[in-house]
């Protein structure tokens, strides 16, 4: 077998990935061209891959009843934002600021 290069669509399991492969081929009587997605679990030592992530996939011994892949590499990561509690919360000092200051602003006006 050869590398395959995919997409990281799971990380949920500790030191496995869920890796998406797409090929693309010709059907050989419409000549259409149709897309087949695979997907391979593989071996991720370090937990370094985050979904998103394009990573090549090297063959390997069977690891388990489905892992027969190791990641190789990870070739593009996907930038990580921070989650939307700590969002929320900075807005809302920003807006309870912005709140204050008008009243503050109107005081001056009367």
């Amino acid at each position: 077998m050869k590398p395959v290069i995919g997409i990281v669509v799971s990380n949920k399991m500790q030191k496995s990935v869920v890796v998406a492969v797409d090929r693309l081929w010709k059907h050989p009587l419409y000549k259409k061209t149709i897309k087949k997605t695979s997907k391979f679990m593989a071996h991720d030592e370090n937990d370094n891959c985050n979904i998103g992530d394009q990573v090549r996939l090297d063959p390997s011994r069977p690891l388990s009843k489905r892992k027969h892949w190791i990641v190789g590499d990870i070739l593009k990561r996907v930038k990580i934002y921070e989650a939307l509690d700590n969002v929320s919360a900075k807005a809302s000092a920003v807006s309870d600021a912005g709140k204050e200051s008008i009243k503050e602003h109107t005081a001056t006006m009367q």
